[in-house]
């Protein structure tokens, strides 16, 4: 009987310190202070672009910081960073669009660089944040709202999915190692974050941090978006080796879309470093996907 009660108590113990884990990992993942948030340090002009610094005001009051490149060609790209990153991760992607005469938003949101806020919502409240930068665009002088496309990586590309579907200001999206839902990729992303097995934890983590945002996580799914892009097109991009989020992502997402989409799929790529493994095919085919619907007559 004293064995019995031992043993119980220690696995009481172990349960409490299982959950009490998950909820502290829970917290860690979904706020951001300031002091640990990772800074650019390059700029578009360490590799010879010519920029401005430029703010965009949320609808809920939050100013945020990004780049503009000027457009040679009327068109404009938003690039979206991913989870806690920033905007220095475009810098080469930059120069691409650059020379290709195309003008380039480069945006960050809140809870991220120097930018107002805490929490991070994995898109739903950072929509706002998109919605303000795109209202930027709209109002930059020589853009044709025709040619007005976006790229984003990791959570930067399920937002994009999730703003287009319901933006038609939006006419064309690259997804560059997007997440397809929260549901789909939360015990690769446990595991990468925390190192914790995804078992017991991964949804012990979803469950505190929903707590703590208010927010359902099989809410954030862009399986149930994507189709709403059609007939705009989208190019998912996605790698089968990827450790960050659920390798299964870009068929999930290329499945659940419309015509017209397009699929690069490639092994030992890590996580949104296509650019980074293959830069010459990158940028034939991101830059192709957008002249191929703003510019037809061009082919690289």
């Amino acid at each position: 009987m004293k064995i019995l009660k031992i043993t119980s108590a220690v696995i009481a113990l172990l349960l409490i310190a299982v959950v009490f884990m998950a909820k502290n990992q829970a917290s860690s993942m979904v706020n951001h202070p300031v002091g640990n948030r990772p800074l650019p340090n390059e700029t578009p002009a360490d590799v010879g672009v010519v920029f401005e610094n430029v703010q965009a005001q949320t609808i809920d009051g939050l100013l945020l910081d990004g780049w503009y490149v000027p457009s040679q060609n009327s068109s404009l790209i938003i690039m979206q960073h991913g989870y806690k990153y920033h905007r220095g991760t475009f810098i080469e992607e930059v120069a691409m669009f650059a020379r290709a005469g195309y003008g380039v938003l480069v945006t960050s949101i809140r809870a991220h660089e120097n930018n107002p806020g805490l929490h991070i919502t994995f898109g739903m409240e950072e929509v706002k944040d998109l919605d303000a930068w795109v209202q930027f665009a709209l109002n930059i002088p020589g853009i044709n709202p025709e040619k007005l496309g976006m790229l984003g990586e990791s959570m930067g590309g399920s937002m994009v999915i999730q703003y287009a579907a319901s933006h038609q200001s939006i006419k064309a999206v690259v997804a560059h190692s997007a997440f397809s839902s929260l549901a789909d990729t939360i015990a690769t992303s446990v595991r990468y974050f925390t190192g914790l097995p995804p078992f017991p934890f991964a949804p012990l983590i979803q469950f505190w941090a929903e707590q703590e945002l208010g927010i359902d996580a099989d809410a954030v799914d862009a399986k149930l978006w994507i189709s709403d892009i059609s007939p705009r097109p989208v190019f998912i991009i996605n790698s089968l080796t990827d450790r960050v989020i659920s390798p299964e992502s870009g068929v999930l997402l290329y499945e659940a879309a419309r015509e017209p989409k397009q699929l690069w799929e490639e092994t030992g790529v890590t996580h949104k470093d296509f650019d980074t493994f293959f830069p010459e095919k990158f940028e034939s085919k991101v830059v192709g996907f957008f002249n191929q619907y703003f510019f037809p007559e061009i082919t690289l």
